[in-house]
């Protein structure tokens, strides 16, 4: 996973793609290739003092909308079923949970959400939002579930085009991250 650090321009623009101001952003888990964020890696103790165990949270528009889309079309009930199934499909999955997890004690263990990763995991497929989101936070292979959605939803959304500018005009102050902007 290669996360860069939160700018001024990044909190705007996520502040425009989810509507309100975003909360417990430690970094940017996966970027557009324009640029702007696609995944926010979030602290699993919102500044309010509220456990958070969605580390990784799915904030481009597009990929919010297509995800949107399979849930409302049922494919989390299909992947559920496969998931008690598929023996190795259960135990790639659960190495997800395991890595999830490892990867939020990183930041903090929160006694209140110890254990419990998101999305479901390691034995539900709950929200396929968080799912994409740490697919394209950890890359490919590393949630076998996610990486699935990701393809299902490849015809109207995907990591490699750019789409932002369908969804939202560029703010003026927003541009990619350089090393002299100052993280927030």
């Amino acid at each position: 996973m290669t996360a860069s650090t939160v700018t001024a321009a990044d909190l705007e623009t996520l502040h425009r793609q989810l509507g309100r101001e975003p909360r417990g952003a430690v970094a940017i888990a996966a970027r557009c290739v324009c640029g702007r964020p696609t995944v926010v890696r979030t602290s699993p103790r919102l500044p309010d003092g509220t456990p958070f165990p969605t580390q990784y949270y799915l904030t481009h528009p597009g990929a919010v909308g297509a995800v949107s889309t399979l849930e409302a079309n049922g494919v989390m009930r299909e992947l559920q079923e496969r998931l008690h199934a598929d023996t190795q499909l259960a135990a790639h999955y659960r190495a997800a949970h395991d890595r999830y997890l490892a990867e939020r004690y990183e930041l903090d263990d929160v006694p209140e959400i110890h254990g419990i990763s998101a999305g479901g995991m390691p034995d539900r497929v709950k929200c396929l939002h968080v799912l994409v989101g740490h697919a394209l936070a950890s890359g490919p292979g590393v949630n076998p579930l996610g990486d699935e959605a990701l393809e299902l939803i490849r015809d109207q959304w995907r990591p490699d085009r750019c789409t932002c500018s369908d969804i939202e005009p560029p703010s003026p102050a927003e541009s990619r991250p350089t090393d002299t902007e100052e993280p927030v």
